[in-house]
């Protein structure tokens, strides 16, 4: 029953919120080239759909190589800095250099050294998306149990089978947390990337197609683009969400469900 209620709540909160935006703008008879109604929202998602249904396919292409991208890098030198002080004594400073700095600031410079510009948006994606994954499974690695490590080292185990036994499986929580964030990142930062790129043509995604809209004053487009880069995002959380549900509710605390 509370899970009918889960979805059953949120899904009528929506449809009233669409009733009541459909009341307003017709009550108040306001232009659709200011605030398009929901019916016409919908219409231009479907008349639009050529035109609107490639540029999807080329954002969320470059979103989820970001994201690739990011889990293997961000996995691969988190584990790289935990077995050795010194790389993260030496890398450390950098990457938070990095890490604070706008990516909006840095496009114009990766824009001019990228070979292509679907390259740049990629690298301006990844950077966004790399972070979160990379500080999440750091402080996994080193929350694993100090008492277990030891435990290990009596036994004679080497620093390998301390990775790959105990310390993956500790800091897999902790992996997840920043799956799901970068999740949610990579999408932003590939919109964002765009918009600074300025990037336009057939292979364009749908950022572009915002700001042709725009400066069309096509609002029933530009909020049909909108609304697909929302059902990205959300479809995007609900799929990490999954699969840390999957990978997590039969041994975890925070996954486990308990009687009240």
């Amino acid at each position: 029953m509370e899970r009918l209620l889960r979805v059953v709540v949120p899904v009528l909160m929506l449809a009233g919120l669409v009733g009541l935006w459909q009341w307003y703008v017709t009550a108040f008879a306001v232009p659709h080239y200011i605030l398009p109604s929901p019916v016409r929202v919908a219409g231009a998602l479907v008349t639009d759909w050529q035109v609107l249904g490639p540029a999807l396919l080329v954002t969320l292409k470059i979103t989820f190589s970001a994201l690739f991208l990011a889990l293997v890098g961000g996995l691969a030198l988190a584990i790289l800095l935990v077995q050795s002080r010194w790389i993260e004594i030496a890398l450390g400073p950098y990457l938070v250099i990095l890490q604070v700095t706008p990516i909006v600031a840095i496009a114009p410079l990766i824009l001019i050294y990228a070979p292509t510009t679907q390259t740049a948006l990629l690298i301006c994606a990844f950077i966004v998306a790399f972070f979160p994954v990379l500080s999440n499974t750091v402080q996994g690695l080193k929350s694993t149990d100090h008492n277990l490590i030891d435990l290990y080292r009596l036994y004679g185990a080497s620093r390998m089978q301390t990775l790959w036994l105990l310390r993956l499986p500790a800091a897999l929580p902790y992996f997840l947390a920043g799956l799901k964030i970068a999740g949610g990142l990579s999408l932003i930062a590939a919109v964002v990337a765009e918009f600074a790129a300025g990037s336009a043509g057939a292979g364009s995604g749908l950022a572009f197609r915002i700001l042709e809209s725009q400066f069309r004053l096509n609002i029933p487009r530009l909020f049909a683009a909108l609304l697909l880069l929302s059902a990205a995002g959300v479809a995007i959380y609900a799929a990490t969400s999954l699969l840390a549900h999957l990978l997590l509710h039969k041994w975890h605390e925070s996954a486990i469900r308990r009687e009240k």
